[in-house]
């Protein structure tokens, strides 16, 4: 596939989301991956510059796992100036300190500020360099400002996918994505009434068998509530447990001679 320039958005088109640049990607893998982390936090524009070996590679539809529709409208460039040249406001990703005076921000601040500028209307890009060294200075001085990761410095090195992933990631929570299911319970609280009746149950058959040593009673009752309250029992919670106590009270008295 022969390289192509983008043409300039038109007046009407919005951009809604930012694009995500990788600058001379090595492996198909990679490429791959990067697809598959931008389509699981709802981004699908992806720019290719001069990608090693040529696009389509082979190994990347495989390495996606289903975001095929990614790699299908990758666009390709020739360099990092031909990939961004529709846009109005580029960050640069970076693991180290580059000496040039840009603006810099973390993955969350600056998804926060690229979706103000979408909002604004203009087009915000991402660039990703090579995975072994990197963006060269030069490309970074291309862009207005520069994402960099709370990272451990005796281990700066992330995988292109991975630093991919981040930014994706950040960029879904500021759109406020809910959580695909929730661990609420489906039974409700236990009432008052259901749960002080469990108490008088458990603390029946519990003096049944002379678990309490004289006069200590009150005051392991009173702590194993308190065990209890600190579950916030719902009332299938007590509905099990009082059926679990049951069977071993019933058991125990069959058991007997």
């Amino acid at each position: 596939m022969p390289a192509s320039r983008r043409s300039s958005l038109p007046a009407t088109f919005r951009m809604i989301n930012p694009v995500i640049i990788l600058v001379e990607p090595q492996l198909a893998e990679n490429i791959g991956m990067v697809a598959r982390a931008m389509a699981n936090f709802s981004l699908s524009e992806l720019r290719l510059v001069a990608p090693r070996n040529g696009w389509p590679k082979k190994g990347a539809h495989s390495a996606a796992s289903g975001a095929t529709h990614v790699l299908e409208k990758a666009r390709l460039f020739e360099t990092a100036r031909e990939a961004i040249a529709d846009l109005n406001f580029v960050f640069a990703t970076t693991a180290r300190e580059r000496g040039q005076m840009k603006r810099v921000f973390s993955p969350d601040a600056a998804m926060a500020d690229a979706r103000q500028r979408l909002a604004d209307g203009q087009g915000v890009g991402i660039l990703f360099g090579r995975e072994r060294t990197g963006l060269e200075n030069d490309e970074i001085s291309l862009a207005d400002a520069i994402i960099t990761f709370p990272v451990d410095a005796q281990f700066s090195s992330l995988n292109l996918a991975q630093a991919v992933l981040l930014v994706a990631y950040e960029w879904r929570k500021q759109e406020g994505a809910a959580l695909p299911f929730s661990g609420d319970r489906r039974s409700p609280p236990a009432e008052r009434q259901t749960v002080t009746s469990f108490f008088d149950y458990l603390e029946a058959e519990l003096e049944a068998v002379n678990f309490y040593p004289p006069d200590k009673r009150p005051i392991m009752a009173r702590n194993m509530r308190d065990i209890f309250h600190r579950l916030e029992m719902t009332e299938q919670d007590v509905r099990t447990l009082r059926g679990a106590i049951r069977a071993l009270a019933e058991g125990r008295r069959l058991r007997k001679p």
